[in-house]
């Protein structure tokens, strides 16, 4: 017997049908109701962790406390829930075949033969249960990437027959997560493709215990009954997931449709409490009634698949409804900038923000919108190399260093204003060996970072390998730019603002990764305060 009751979300059909959010949203109305809720990642693919991939490759890479670079549907997780995730909450075969083969070399299968099953499968499952043995949590949800049938997904399904077996009646459930597509020539919905999604299921010995059906249209009784008794399962298992609005209503149209109900019943937990969801509902309520609305402009070079700037994407959804203002983002491609089309290009946005990124790619055309932002009084704010690219501009556009640069752009730039950590510099590696994870910081007092947080000491993410160069911190001082926060113990420069300007912040570290809905981050609540007054501002000042 387990104290902690898993459940498993597995996809079929096709992919990105949200499996991450149906999970996210079960977790939400579990926890809810009571109960320590947590959710982990099992990703199929031979990468270590998703750090090398391009974000064309998998969307952003999201980090966690502890430095862990993962998959993003665990800012999902933390945002709906508000807790906080670990390298334990992402797993990659890459991590697991890893592991399994330095214990092989280690010595440590006594000389058997390393296979798939059991050795690979063993390793899944202790994974898998990490997180159910630390005591911290009643129900651990565990969702698989990729979509059921695929040749890299066969060791995470065997492995979880594996410990539903293991863990015994009641201990653990399957959710399928699967598409019903609504054929326009005949006009219905299909069912087919689910039940060949469930036969395949149960071709690897796991049967669904619940079924979400994704879809377009509305689900009627007949198909839900058609569904029940073709793939298996009790029909108020069938579970209409239909378009939403916004990822935030999901939770709510789950629990109409009981899905936490029928979950907390396969476990045999109690459901005699209704979840809380007040704090839920009074955001939606404002997300969805703002009172005013902002343009926002985001400047990246990964702009063409939105999930490359995820985080940033849904910490403006926050600090909107935290405003009661329709942030409205408008990505633009920095390559896609320079100086005879800047004006035209940013021209009627409320605010700029130049968001992270790696490499020379684009990098011009943002210093031009940082630029345009400090000399025409646009609220600012730059992540990771946006504040990087806000100290480059000010070194050139106002010390005069015409050729002040990176070296990562430029390793023989005369004025290195950014600059490799002394430790970085022998390093060969990529994956992992960035400054990665929690950093102290402290803010100077009277600062705006310090008023916009309320505290004089914080700790925020990073990912980032290029610092801010020491040497050129007075002189930059003198000149208006101020270094506002400071990691106490090595005294790298953190936060950089310009006091005379509106509102001008750069940030060092990815503030985005800790916004959530029950705590949106300050620092973009602060950021969108200070565009809604700016605009009001202009507006008052041209009507009169």
């Amino acid at each position: 017997m387990s104290d902690t009751k898993y459940i498993f979300v597995t996809g079929g059909v096709t992919s990105s049908l949200g499996k991450g959010i149906i999970a996210a949203s079960l977790a939400k109305l579990l926890q809810a109701r009571g109960y320590r809720t947590t959710i982990q990642k099992l990703d199929p693919y031979i990468n270590v962790d998703p750090g090398t991939l391009n974000p064309y490759e998998h969307g952003e890479c999201y980090v966690t406390d502890d430095g862990a670079e993962t998959d993003l549907d665990l800012g999902h997780y933390e945002r709906f829930l508000n807790v906080r995730t670990s390298q334990a909450n992402n797993v990659t075969t890459g991590r697991i075949y890893q592991s399994v083969i330095e214990k092989e070399r280690r010595g440590e299968f006594l000389g058997k033969t390393v296979q798939v099953v059991p050795h690979i499968t063993n390793e899944i499952k202790e994974r898998i249960q990490i997180l159910g043995k630390s005591g911290d949590y009643d129900i651990i949800i565990t969702e698989i990437g990729g979509t059921v049938g695929d040749i890299e997904s066969l060791p995470y399904i065997e492995a979880v027959r594996q410990l539903l077996w293991e863990l015994g009646e009641h201990n653990g459930i399957v959710i399928h997560l699967t598409l019903v597509p609504f054929l326009s020539a005949a006009g219905e919905l299909k069912t087919k493709p689910t039940q060949h999604s469930v036969k395949t299921l149960m071709e690897s010995g796991i049967k669904a215990d619940i079924l979400v059906c994704r879809t377009e249209h509305e689900i009627s009784e007949d198909i839900k009954e058609k569904l029940a008794l073709f793939c298996n399962v009790r029909k108020e298992a069938v579970i209409q997931s239909i378009d939403a609005s916004t990822i935030y209503d999901v939770p709510l149209l789950m629990q109409e449709e009981g899905l936490d109900t029928v979950a907390l019943e396969k476990l045999a937990l109690p459901n005699d409490t209704e979840p809380n969801l007040d704090q839920w509902k009074e955001f939606l309520e404002r997300h969805k009634n703002p009172k005013d609305k902002v343009v926002i402009g985001l400047i990246g070079k990964y702009v063409e698949l939105p999930d490359s700037y995820k985080s940033i994407q849904e910490a403006f959804i926050h600090a909107g409804a935290a405003n009661e203002v329709d942030v409205e983002v408008r990505s633009i491609h920095s390559e896609h900038l320079s100086a005879k089309n800047i004006d035209k290009k940013l021209k009627g946005l409320d605010g700029l923000l130049v968001a992270p990124g790696f490499g020379e790619r684009g990098i011009e055309g943002k210093v031009k919108a940082v630029k345009y932002a400090r000399e025409n009084d646009i609220p600012f704010l730059g992540i990771c190399l946006g504040m990087q690219m806000a100290v480059i501009e000010f070194a050139r556009t106002v010390l005069g260093l015409e050729k002040a640069n990176s070296t990562e752009m430029n390793a023989s730039t005369p004025d290195p204003v950014i600059s490799l950590m002394e430790e970085q510099k022998s390093i060969t590696d990529m994956g992992g060996t960035m400054r990665l994870g929690t950093w102290d910081c402290h803010l100077k007092e009277g600062s705006l970072a310090e008023k916009i947080y309320g505290t004089s000491d914080i700790e925020e993410r990073h990912r980032h390998r290029y610092e801010f160069n020491n040497k050129y911190k007075e002189q930059m001082e003198q000149a208006g730019l101020v270094a506002s926060g400071l990691n106490p113990k090595t005294g790298l420069v953190e936060v950089v603002e310009i006091p005379s300007h509106p509102w001008f912040v750069g940030v060092q570290y990815h503030p985005e990764y800790k916004s959530t809905v029950a705590n949106p981050h300050p620092l973009f609540v602060g950021f969108v305060k200070a565009v809604l007054a700016q605009k009001q501002k202009q507006n008052n000042a041209s009507l009169a």
